[in-house]
């Protein structure tokens, strides 16, 4: 990085006697701002940090999570007997998103979401070892313009459903690959609450913040509907 040192005399001008010097005398210091720049490679460790920090507290709870939910028998959630939350359980799911990027989120206001947002599609395949615990994939498309798939990812995925309501707040976690114009791998994790119907039918509401290696930080909100086997 090229850094412009403001004392050196002008082209054309005449050279002076006083002594030249980082610091001369008579001349007012400029702050330094280089120790301030964050540079791509500290961006990124600082990601990576994040990241790894993100996933420790996930596997913690998943850990917690297992053990609790292979010890505790579950009382029917339904007249019929039968849990809307169960273990072994494989669901679809069909969503629709809207991803924002750094710049919109740290100034968040309606016009700057209608303008900015951008709008896509996906499925995703869930499988839940226990009520609790459970692994998914997901692949979404954003610009039919361009790769039929932008962004394929995997999570791990814990949730705790509430009593008998049909609701269950969960958290995840994971990585994927973006397919579009920038080729890069991302690390990303969430939030969301999910309303069973029955066992078979649910809605979801979700979002997560997304960590590129290349470009910068965006986040995703996703709303959809579940199908549970």
């Amino acid at each position: 990085m090229e850094t412009k040192i403001d004392w050196l005399p002008h082209a054309g001008s005449h050279l002076s006697n006083k002594p030249v010097g980082l610091n001369p005398m008579g001349r007012k210091r400029q702050p330094c701002m280089i120790g301030f720049m964050k540079t791509p490679n500290q961006q990124n460790k600082r990601n990576n940090t994040k990241l790894g920090a993100g996933a420790a507290i996930l596997l913690l709870a998943a850990q917690s999570a297992w053990a609790q939910d292979s010890a505790v028998t579950y009382p029917s959630l339904h007249a019929d007997g039968v849990s809307p939350y169960h273990h072994c359980e494989l669901s679809l799911d069909g969503f629709g998103s809207a991803s924002l990027g750094e710049s919109t989120l740290d100034h968040l206001s309606g016009d700057r979401v209608r303008h900015n947002a951008r709008l896509g599609a996906g499925l995703g395949l869930n499988y839940f070892f226990t009520r609790c615990l459970g692994v998914g994939i997901e692949a979404d498309s954003e610009n039919t313009d361009g790769v039929f798939v932008d962004n394929a990812a995997a999570n791990l995925i814990l949730r705790l459903p509430i009593g008998d309501s049909g609701l269950a707040p969960y958290i995840f976690g994971g990585g994927g690959h973006q397919f579009g114009q920038t080729k890069q791998w991302f690390g990303q994790a969430g939030a969301g609450l999910e309303y069973r119907f029955t066992r078979h039918i649910g809605l979801f509401v979700d979002a997560r913040g997304v960590m590129p290696n290349k470009t910068k930080f965006y986040g995703v909100g996703r709303l959809g509907m579940t199908f549970a086997f």
